[in-house]
C-alpha cells in the first residue's frame, strides 16, 4: 500500500486478531440470495448465460500491476497493489444478478474482499454518505454509502471458483447483487467518499441513481 505513510493494520478481527479470516482459509460462504421477496425482479427474464456487456473496450488488466485507491472525504486516503489485496479478508458470496437490460442469473458465485475490509484504513468521515466508483478508462458509478457497504457486496476477483475473465470484469469487479449490475463496475481502481451526490457515468446518461430492481429503477425519468 502506498499514500501519506498509511498502513492497514491494528487490532481486532479485521487486521489479525482473533476470528481473522486468513487468505490461505477457506473464505466464509455469505448467502446472499434474497427470502423476503421474489427472486426475480420484476420486469427480468431468466437465462443460464452470462451475458457480455461494458460500454467501450475491456481493460488490458495484469493483477501483478493492479491497484486500488481510496479517496476522497476520508482521514488517510492511500493505494492498495494486489498483494495489498490478497492479504485482506475475503469471502465467498451465492447471490443472484439482475442486467438493467432485463436478463438475470441466479445462484451465482463469487470470491473477492468485502468493501468494507478495503476502506477500512482510509476511516471514511461520517458526512461521506456517498462514493463514487471508478473504473479504468475513466468509467465511474455512485452508490450510497450503506449500498458498498452492505452485506454480500464484493470486489471480486472470481467467479465460480475461478479467476474473473477479463471480459467479465477480470482482475477485480465490483459485486452489488442488490442493485442492477450497471453499479458492480468492472476493472475496479477505486473508491471515492463524498459528500454529496454525484452521478457516475449511466447516471449522467439517463440511468437511475440508485438502481434497485425490484422498485423498477432502470431510468431516471
Amino acid at each position: 500500500m502506498s499514500d501519506a505513510g498509511a498502513t492497514v493494520g491494528g487490532p481486532g478481527p479485521a487486521h489479525g486478531g482473533p476470528g481473522a479470516t486468513r487468505p490461505h482459509d477457506a473464505p466464509p460462504l455469505l448467502d446472499a440470495r434474497p427470502t423476503d421477496r421474489d427472486r426475480l425482479p420484476p420486469g427480468q427474464h431468466l437465462t443460464d448465460k452470462w451475458p457480455v456487456l461494458h460500454y467501450g473496450k475491456p481493460a488490458d488488466g495484469d493483477a501483478r500491476t493492479w491497484s486500488v485507491f481510496v479517496r476522497g472525504a476520508v482521514a488517510q486516503p492511500f493505494e492498495l497493489d494486489w498483494d495489498d489485496l490478497m492479504a485482506l479478508p475475503r469471502r465467498e458470496v451465492l447471490c443472484d444478478i439482475h442486467c438493467v437490460t432485463g436478463w438475470s442469473r441466479l445462484d451465482v458465485r463469487f470470491t473477492g474482499i468485502p468493501p468494507g475490509e478495503i476502506v477500512r484504513a482510509a476511516d471514511p468521515l461520517e458526512s461521506a454518505r456517498n462514493v463514487l466508483v471508478h473504473a479504468t478508462d475513466g468509467w465511474t458509478a455512485n452508490l450510497r454509502r450503506e449500498d458498498l457497504l452492505g452485506d454480500g457486496v464484493l470486489a471480486a476477483f472470481a467467479h465460480e471458483g475461478e479467476p474473473l475473465a477479463r471480459e467479465h470484469g477480470g482482475p477485480l469487479r465490483l459485486v452489488v447483487p442488490h442493485l442492477y449490475f450497471w453499479k458492480s463496475a468492472k476493472w475496479l481502481v477505486g473508491l471515492e467518499f463524498l459528500e454529496e451526490e454525484r452521478p457516475g457515468f449511466w447516471e449522467r446518461n439517463g440511468y437511475h441513481m440508485r438502481g434497485d430492481p425490484w422498485r423498477e429503477e432502470r431510468f431516471a425519468w
